[in-house]
């Protein structure tokens, strides 16, 4: 693999970027101050990083309810999508997505998106676009084990294989679709990746908890797509930290089910303890990106607190979309 120790310092500070932005959500979100729903993705991390360092700015990807770590990973700015959450003017997109609806074009993010399985058919015309115009982009569609069962997903893996189109599909496959676990809810007992033959596409399952192991698949998945090869489905399994919205109990996960994961599977410990261990990066220098981190963090919360609300002369702009 292509991770030199540059690469590998970019890597952990976006996964720790996305760590704690998420950790600081959770704190703020139970203050009262922000508004609507709140999806966490922290304990996934390796599955955005590993993925979205082997694209470039001719890349596109769409996201679901749970999308902020995709939006650091593709390198929105983490200012406006703080100040976005708590719907100031500021904001990513002014204020007015929201958690759930995070987009910047600009970035290739076309947005994460409240609609279960409503990123898939994006991603096919993104694929499609690439390809008619010859960019070599690719277009990557994540999507969790409960959209992974919709007939939009399905229907998206057909139209990419027939139209042989440069798209990877990222089944994030926590376990559980909202409360349900996805052995219960996902044929062949509950492995999204056994899918892929069916759609004619090579089909890759992985730990998602493992950085390196995503890059690599990823990488390959890319490359092949860049090339012509058309599309692949790759199914990380990982897991949350938190419920699946804030304010979830979670009573339906086992006793201490979320603190064994963390103790076990923490993307971010499993990172560390590897590249430290053979001398390519020192805990001096994940500390220095642990300080720049978390003053950034800070920074977004202060900031976006102080940002005023979009003015009510916005509240019927951005509506329709002018050509």
């Amino acid at each position: 693999m292509d991770l030199n120790r540059q690469k590998l310092l970019e890597a952990y500070e976006m996964m720790k970027t996305i760590r704690e932005f998420e950790d600081r959500v959770h704190v703020e979100f139970a203050t009262g101050e922000i508004s609507g729903f709140v999806h966490l993705y922290a304990g996934e991390e390796a599955s955005a990083a590993g993925v979205c360092l082997q694209l470039d700015d001719r890349d596109k990807i769409a996201s679901t309810h749970r999308g902020h770590g995709h939006c650091i990973a593709k390198g929105v700015e983490v200012k406006g999508m703080m100040a976005e959450i708590y719907g100031k003017q500021i904001g990513t997109c002014r204020g007015k997505g929201g958690s759930m609806h995070i987009a910047d074009l600009d970035k290739g993010m076309m947005g994460a998106n409240g609609i279960v399985g409503g990123g898939p058919p994006l991603i096919c015309g993104a694929g499609l676009a690439a390809k008619t115009l010859g960019t070599g982009g690719v277009a990557v569609a994540f999507v969790g084990d409960g959209g992974s069962n919709q007939g939009t997903t399905l229907e998206s893996l057909n139209l990419a294989t027939i139209w042989n189109l440069p798209c990877i599909f990222v089944v994030e496959n926590n376990g559980y679709a909202e409360t349900t676990p996805s052995k219960w809810s996902v044929s062949l007992s509950g492995n999204a990746v056994d899918r892929a033959a069916g759609f004619g596409m090579p089909g890759v399952v992985l730990d998602g908890h493992d950085f390196f192991a995503v890059y690599e698949t990823a990488g390959e998945a890319v490359d092949r797509a860049r090339n012509g090869g058309g599309p692949t489905l790759i199914e990380c399994k990982l897991n949350r930290y938190y419920g699946h919205f804030e304010g979830d109990t979670q009573t339906y996960r086992g006793p201490d089910e979320v603190k064994k994961v963390r103790e076990a599977k923490d993307c971010l410990a499993l990172f560390s303890e590897k590249v430290t261990r053979d001398g390519t990066i020192s805990g001096a220098d994940l500390q220095e990106i642990d300080d720049r981190v978390m003053q950034l963090i800070e920074d977004s919360v202060v900031e976006a607190k102080a940002a005023p609300k979009p003015p009510a002369a916005d509240l019927l702009t951005d509506v329709y979309v002018s050509y």
